[in-house]
């Protein structure tokens, strides 16, 4: 059985969940295999054993973690070229979306980028992806080379499945062009108790019905009573009541969650292009022809300072 690579996303030796949801991915295909870049890989091997991972490819030192971008394309071609793959996963986020492009390049492959979702038909790994700001759903395919696949977070729950995780070290050697980038300092992002918009289960989005930055003090309630991420239209952003980097949409971040509220958001297409491939979508507006309300599963057509209050109180009691 081909291996199917997996670029693991980590801090250190935690390892995130989006990794755990491709190893699910990878399953289906082959056998998973994760490929570590960067220090910690022995902390984060029984996670990746619980998840399925048969082996787990890792490379350290300066070469890896002194440049930017170039050594993880590096290391995934030569493991492609050594171990010929059935595909490549990685986590859809900015920096990896060009680590997939330089990959794609390197190995003459084809690459499919922010994938929601992977079938297999006629031999082939089959992707699902939102295009045209959303307004279209289409089913790809790579035809020639090794698949390179973005897939978004939260796209498949993670499921357990127990395997060896076996480390091997493997070596990686850059050229001068790939050295163009250096990494000369690191800062350690401030973190709230809040989980991360990109990869949260749970996304509670404010938008201009809030009516001033004061007024989002309440989606902030409602996104801690259910231990959710916060995020924000543009209209929101644009108007500085929240920071720009919560912004949903297509100027903005994309999320996939498994519950997506949208507070006081109208649903222009902007908008709806960065969380209308959300599992279930529950909207509050007090507009009833409010676009939202065709994307929503559930709507509630109100005051969102009367109905947000109400439903913290059913969420206190329980």
């Amino acid at each position: 059985m081909a291996e199917v690579l997996v670029l693991a996303e980590h801090s250190g030796g935690e390892v995130k969940k989006v990794t755990l949801e491709l190893l699910t991915l990878a399953r289906g295909f082959g056998e998973p295999a994760v490929v570590w870049a960067g220090p910690g890989a022995e902390e984060g091997q029984p996670r990746l054993a619980e998840y399925g991972a048969a082996r787990v490819y890792v490379a350290d030192g300066p070469e890896v973690t002194g440049y930017v971008t170039a050594p993880e394309a590096e290391l995934l071609a030569s493991l492609v070229r050594e171990k010929a793959p059935a595909a490549v996963l990685l986590a859809a986020t900015g920096p990896n979306k060009e680590v997939a492009a330089r990959l794609a390049v390197k190995t003459s492959s084809g690459v499919l980028a922010d994938a929601t979702g992977l079938a297999a038909a006629g031999g082939k790994i089959v992707a699902e992806q939102s295009v045209f700001g959303g307004a279209t759903v289409v089913h790809s395919a790579v035809r020639h080379g090794t698949p390179v696949i973005t897939v978004r977070p939260n796209s498949v729950a993670p499921e357990p499945a127990p395997a060896a995780a076996e480390i091997q070290n493997v070596e990686v050697m850059l050229d001068a062009a790939a050295k163009g980038a250096r990494i000369t300092g690191r800062v350690v992002a401030e973190r709230g108790e809040r989980p991360g918009l990109a990869e949260a289960a749970i996304v509670v989005s404010g938008g201009r019905g809030v009516g001033s930055a004061d007024g989002f003090g309440l989606i902030e309630r409602l996104a801690d009573a259910l231990g959710a991420a916060v995020g924000a239209s543009r209209a929101v952003t644009d108007a500085g009541w929240y920071p720009h980097k919560f912004q949903v949409g297509q100027t903005g971040q994309t999320v996939s969650p498994q519950l997506y509220v949208a507070v006081g958001i109208s649903g222009a297409i902007q908008h709806r292009a960065g969380m209308q491939t959300s599992k279930t979508i529950l909207a509050v507006n007090k507009d009833p022809e409010a676009p939202m309300f065709e994307l929503a599963d559930f709507g509630v057509v109100g005051d969102l300072f009367t109905v947000v209050p109400q439903l913290l109180d059913e969420i206190s009691k329980r």
